[in-house]
């Protein structure tokens, strides 16, 4: 364990307290993590969560899953159901100004679309929009709220002006850029349509469902196969597609990126995998392992994976690949682990801070492997289960 896994600073900021994103709510869940799995102590995971809420707890509107309220509710959440029970009460104290950030947005989302604007898309993201917020609802069981989520996702995929309703003005990037001057389609996980698709499927799997659901899975599921690339007979998808691109109906990418979580195949094949499950689809689903698998197995691939964090690092595959193969037959899951245990392990140390990209991160995810499945089920934030 590192030395800055260990200890909590005695002054924080409030960003940095309460990001899981970039700050030290990333550990306070790794020590959390430990104490579920009975290889730490609840007193260290408490002596990190006092420490991220030092300062007061930012409930304004743009806040997500990845920081200030719901950040914060979320790893009490965890806390409450695996740990000590006091920490019940300041649980549902936050859950008011979750739901008050959630209602807020939703009321701006809905706005957007009745003015026929395109979305920002912090708007609708996992990261910082409603898809992430609904990930925390379903996490504590809200069906009420999570259904209005839903509805808004389903309202998303309706197209607009002849793009996807999911299509935003912005670059990659997450602002304006001459190079994406009619916006741009996102294909990550982390940012793109495959979070809303991991979403409404995992929530329709669960029970929780709205009118609408499944037409939209299949709106996206049908934009994803228009746009799926078989190079070498390896399936892989565009990171982002131009205004441009669209028209002319081919991306410029001329091969797949690093097998990542947040924007590689991993992530899309794992989205599109629940999707599989939730309307039934035998084919889509072998289509998705397929996928999985050419991606882990693919050594131009494998090799461009430079770090070991959870958002773009070999962690992170490692963990979406053993979710993966829990929904799979034998022999298939079989070979899944074995291609993600063959990946190389990076030279280059993670360099930033967090869950996404810091030790924290890498730290949490391999105490969850080294126990066969996370204590907590902490990854259903990212969508993996």
């Amino acid at each position: 364990m590192t030395a800055e896994l260990i200890e909590p600073p005695t002054e924080v900021s409030a960003q940095w307290g309460q990001s899981l994103a970039k700050g030290g709510l990333a550990t306070a869940l790794f020590h959390i993590e430990r104490a579920a799995v009975g290889r730490g102590s609840w007193d260290t995971a408490h002596g990190w969560i006092t420490a991220c809420v030092r300062q007061p707890v930012n409930s304004f509107a743009g806040a997500g899953l990845f920081y200030g309220a719901p950040a914060l509710a979320h790893v009490l959440h965890l806390a409450a159901i695996h740990g000590p029970r006091a920490y019940h009460q300041p649980r549902m104290e936050l859950n008011c100004a979750v739901e008050d950030i959630v209602q807020q947005r939703l009321a701006a989302a809905h706005h957007r679309i009745d003015a026929g604007q395109r979305p920002d898309f912090h708007e609708f993201d996992l990261l910082g929009g409603l898809t992430g917020l609904g990930a925390h609802l379903r996490a504590r069981r809200s069906p009420k709220l999570l259904r209005e989520v839903l509805a808004y996702l389903v309202r998303l995929t309706e197209p607009v002006h002849g793009r996807p309703g999911w299509w935003t003005h912005q670059a990659p990037s997450g602002e304006q850029d001459d190079r994406y001057p009619g916006g741009h389609g996102n294909f990550g996980i982390a940012h793109g349509i495959p979070g809303p698709l991991a979403l409404l499927s995992l929530t329709h799997l669960d029970g929780t469902q709205v009118p609408g659901q499944l037409e939209a899975i299949e709106r996206i599921t049908d934009w994803l196969d228009a746009w799926q690339q078989n190079g070498a007979a390896r399936a892989w998808w565009p990171e982002a597609l131009t205004a441009a691109e669209a028209d002319q109906g081919h991306t410029r990418q001329s091969k797949p990126l690093r097998p990542s979580w947040c924007y590689g195949t991993p992530g899309i094949a794992t989205a599109l995998h629940h999707a599989a499950h939730a309307a039934g689809d035998t084919d889509r689903a072998r289509t998705a392992e397929a996928a999985f698998l050419d991606a882990l197995e693919d050594p131009n691939q494998a090799h461009s994976l430079t770090d070991d964090s959870v958002c773009h690092g070999t962690i992170g595959v490692r963990l979406a690949a053993r979710r993966f193969a829990e929904r799979t037959d034998h022999a298939t899951a079989l070979r899944i682990l074995a291609a993600a245990g063959n990946l190389p392990n990076p030279d280059a140390e993670a360099t930033g801070q967090g869950l996404l990209e810091g030790p924290a991160g890498i730290a949490l995810a391999r105490c969850s492997l080294a126990a066969d499945s996370p204590a907590t089920d902490w990854d259903a934030l990212l969508l993996l289960v």
